[in-house]
């Protein structure tokens, strides 16, 4: 596996060019810059596919693109479908001995992309067995056409599509568990990951990269624009949503689960949620009980996550 250590990176070229048309402060563009920073390989060749969503867009303004790997935009649905083909292309050409080099696959989506829209190809793609990176930027909405609602958003945000009113107080349903159905799948590697964590991340890459076989990252995004947040708190807001464990970061490696970190004082939800916008109401007595259902949740799934780890690890 490849060293993250910090001299290599601080001479390795960023394959996402600078000058792209992402927002300031937007997590998006950081976690393509590890992603690629991480499956950096002098005898290794990558290959992106993205759909169409944030990153997309601000990364491939016609005539321009800021990628340096060689790049295909997909539709919003089938990212994962397009990558799969390629990587089908890549095998059946080397076997022929018509290429000679390592490539390595990633596909790339938003939650609208990846939860929703784009499920249907990203389970095929799983289930075939490619061998392909997957990773889900997810900011848990539908950021990029205004801020809709997705499976991936948390039950009570306020979204354009699940307003706060009178009657209703953001969305009604909890947030879809992507990284439980990938595993259901069968395959043999699933890791959840975050921006203000880098060397955790970037590991889990070149992880997900070296696995011989389809492997899926969720890494959380947060959105300044969708969350309602201070622009420059965007790193802080998603080392938080680790410590108060509503984005715990773990991997499964062949049906193991390791927790990658554990807070020494995990915080409470609220902490956390009441600092965004689309969570303001929550801090009204009248919907507290939203708000204790979110912490009794996380505070749920937690423990569940500690537990089956122990089994685990004790199963050897």
């Amino acid at each position: 596996m490849p060293t993250t250590s910090l001299k290599k990176l601080c001479n390795t070229p960023d394959l996402l060019a600078p000058g792209h048309a992402a927002c300031a402060g937007c997590t998006g563009s950081t976690i393509l810059r590890q992603v690629l920073l991480a499956g950096q390989q002098d005898d290794v060749k990558l290959v992106c596919t993205c759909a169409t969503g944030c990153m997309e867009v601000i990364s491939t303004l016609m005539p321009l693109s800021a990628w340096r790997v060689p790049f295909f935009h997909s539709a919003f649905e089938n990212s994962a479908a397009s990558c799969s083909g390629a990587e089908a292309a890549y095998r059946a050409l080397k076997k022929r001995g018509k290429i000679d080099r390592d490539i390595r696959f990633i596909a790339i989506g938003g939650d609208g992309g990846t939860y929703d829209i784009g499920f249907q190809s990203l389970s095929g793609a799983l289930e075939r067995g490619h061998r392909m990176l997957y990773i889900c930027y997810d900011n848990n909405a539908y950021m990029n056409t205004g801020i809709q609602r997705s499976s991936a958003t948390p039950k009570g945000a306020e979204t354009t599509t699940a307003p706060v009113g009178k009657v209703k107080k953001g969305k009604e349903q909890h947030k879809k568990n992507l990284t439980a159905i990938a595993e259901a799948h069968g395959i043999k590697y699933v890791a959840q990951a975050s921006p203000h964590n880098p060397a955790d991340l970037m590991k889990k890459v070149q992880k997900a990269l070296d696995n011989d076989g389809p492997s899926l990252m969720t890494i959380l995004m947060p959105c300044h624009r969708g969350w309602r947040f201070d622009m420059p708190k965007a790193i802080a807001m998603a080392e938080m949503a680790v410590d108060c464990c509503y984005w715990p970061l773990f991997e499964i490696v062949e049906g193991k689960l390791k927790v990658s970190y554990k807070p020494k004082e995990k915080k409470p939800l609220a902490d956390w949620a009441l600092l965004q916008g689309r969570f303001k109401h929550l801090g009204k007595p009248e919907n507290k009980h939203i708000l204790d259902e979110l912490q009794e949740k996380v505070d749920r799934e937690w423990a569940a996550m500690l537990a089956r780890e122990e089994r685990d690890q004790a199963a050897g």
